[in-house]
């Protein structure tokens, strides 16, 4: 007598879900998750893995799908759609994440993938917690059209939105093209990696097309170019563990949101340690070159200057650092580079970082030696006039405590836009070798004894005597000190006691602007 067939036995609900978590977790599956490490790079879940404190990840939509049935869709379900998100936390703060996986659909935006974003943004925006972005995409899904494009301007107005809000951070960690570059443009910080990432709005082949012009990837949008040509991006990571432990020393110095003040630490730096060497860090020929950095290392807590956008605009320095525990944004004109001039590249970078620090409570601390604004036709035709201006629209707006250090030379219009006494910062030192004038005794010479030097049998004597009377009435601190410009002339040695004392001092500065919907800075 023949068996009964034994009926097939369903899976349990608990079964189901193990399943598709697993798939989930697999990606695109073992042959492209083996292809993202031969290009040396890692997956989106193994980026989160490393990015955040040690089992502190908590995952939104696993198990989300994209809705799109067309081209053959219908038969490639990935849970997860090609993004993972959700939240989890960094040296025990919270953070949102969200990591493209370039192993599914080649990372590319769909509705469902923006919706998943769109919705750790949102939420990020309520409970005051930063964004951070891994961005590893081939850009908006075709398959799905419009749509896909719609998700696009969806996170954009959330970046808008959450602009000066919370901090957003991108981490560019694969191709990152077209339309899909303007979310990591608005955000504050752009991480890339070398040899692996890339940002262009228009590919090689296509500008081939167009234009003629033949570029590879690396040289139109690759990690350096958009560090030290552009200014697009922030920091030039050597792989992706090194991105990402770039973003985790990002966040030590900023807070979780607007209403917060930065992180502080105990410091170990004694607050009244005297530097000697400061003494004599300026050369005594006002056109001798020195490295600000000194100046900066030997100043801030344990000699850790932490620099943004280190190889865009050499000319000028901007980055964080502690003072007594308290994180400071630092902003310096780099004599080593140019002489420290004012360029079109250094007034945007110096803005833009200034800017970031007053959104986010940070105190700005100045160290000027500043010769002026860089003279030439193609600065003008550049808009120097329109760039310079938004160095002094940032730093005059700025509510945040404001210190200024005048080194060496702060001359002209430039002297007025590095955070001087006139556009509300709160305390102006100099140290001796301060010079504060118009312009250098050499220039003002060549203008205000034009007919004398014309005249006189021996003009080069006749010049030289000139200059040195120049010098000795402008190139020091003391007209501007007697008129209440700078607050102190300080010691050189005595500069970190003193800046530390300023802060604290400041700690409790309420400042506030007109009240108005916003101002209309010259972009």
């Amino acid at each position: 007598m023949a068996s009964k067939q034994q009926p097939k036995q369903s899976k349990s609900k608990l079964e189901v879900l193990r399943e598709r978590s697993v798939q989930a977790e697999q990606g695109g599956g073992v042959a492209r998750v083996d292809k993202q490490h031969a290009a040396g790079k890692k997956t989106a879940r193994e980026r989160i893995e490393f990015l955040l404190d040690e089992g502190s990840f908590e995952e939104f939509d696993k198990l989300v799908v994209h809705r799109s049935r067309d081209f053959g869709l219908d038969k490639q379900l990935y849970p997860g759609d090609g993004v993972i998100t959700g939240h989890g936390l960094i040296d025990g703060r919270n953070v949102f994440v969200f990591a493209q996986d370039f192993t599914v659909f080649g990372g590319s935006l769909s509705e469902t993938h923006a919706e998943k974003i769109c919705k750790v943004m949102d939420l990020a925006m309520k409970v005051g917690a930063p964004i951070i972005g891994l961005n590893d995409s081939g850009g908006a899904r075709i398959q799905e059209g419009v749509v896909s494009l719609g998700g696009y301007a969806d996170i954009f107005l959330r970046n808008t939105l959450a602009s000066g809000v919370v901090p957003q951070i991108s981490c560019i960690m694969g191709p990152c093209a077209g339309g899909a570059v303007y979310s990591p443009a608005i955000t504050d910080f752009n991480v890339m990696v070398k040899d692996t990432s890339y940002m262009f709005i228009t590919g090689p082949d296509v500008i081939k097309t167009v234009t003629h012009e033949e570029v590879s990837k690396e040289q139109l949008g690759g990690a350096i170019t958009h560090n030290s040509v552009s200014g697009v991006a922030h920091f030039a990571a050597d792989s992706d563990e090194h991105a990402l432990r770039i973003v985790r020393e990002l966040l030590s110095f900023v807070p979780s949101n607007n209403l917060e003040d930065p992180p502080r630490v105990d410091a170990t730096d004694p607050i009244d340690r005297i530097e000697p060497k400061l003494t004599d860090i300026v050369p005594e020929a006002s056109n001798q070159p020195y490295d600000i950095r000194d100046v900066i290392n030997s100043v801030v807590d344990d000699g850790y200057f932490f620099e943004v956008q280190q190889m865009f605009a050499p000319n000028i320095c901007v980055g964080f650092a502690r003072l007594g525990g308290r994180a400071v944004g630092v902003v310096a004109n780099q004599p080593a580079y140019l002489a420290g001039v004012l360029d079109i590249a250094a007034s945007v970078k110096g803005a833009r970082f200034v800017r970031f620090c007053d959104c986010f409570n940070i105190p700005l601390v100045t160290f000027e030696d500043v010769p002026g604004f860089l003279p030439g036709v193609s600065q003008e035709h550049g808009g120097i006039i329109t760039h310079g201006a938004k160095l002094l629209y940032a730093f005059a707006e700025a509510t945040v405590p404001k210190v200024t250090v005048i080194t060496r030379k702060a001359y002209g219009g430039a002297y007025c836009v590095m955070a001087s006494k006139h556009i509300r910062t709160d305390v102006n030192f100099a140290w001796p070798s301060a010079e504060i004038a118009v312009m250098g005794a050499e220039g003002a010479v060549g203008i205000l004894y034009r007919r004398e030097l014309n005249d006189a049998q021996d003009k080069e004597s006749a010049r030289n005597t000139r200059i040195v009377e120049l010098q000795d009435k402008f190139a020091n601190p003391y007209v501007a000190a007697e008129r209440g410009f700078v607050d102190e002339v300080i010691e050189p040695a005595q500069t970190r006691p003193k800046l530390i004392r300023a802060l604290s001092l400041l700690e409790n500065k309420r400042d506030t602007n007109p009240p108005r919907k916003h101002g209309n800075i010259p972009l």
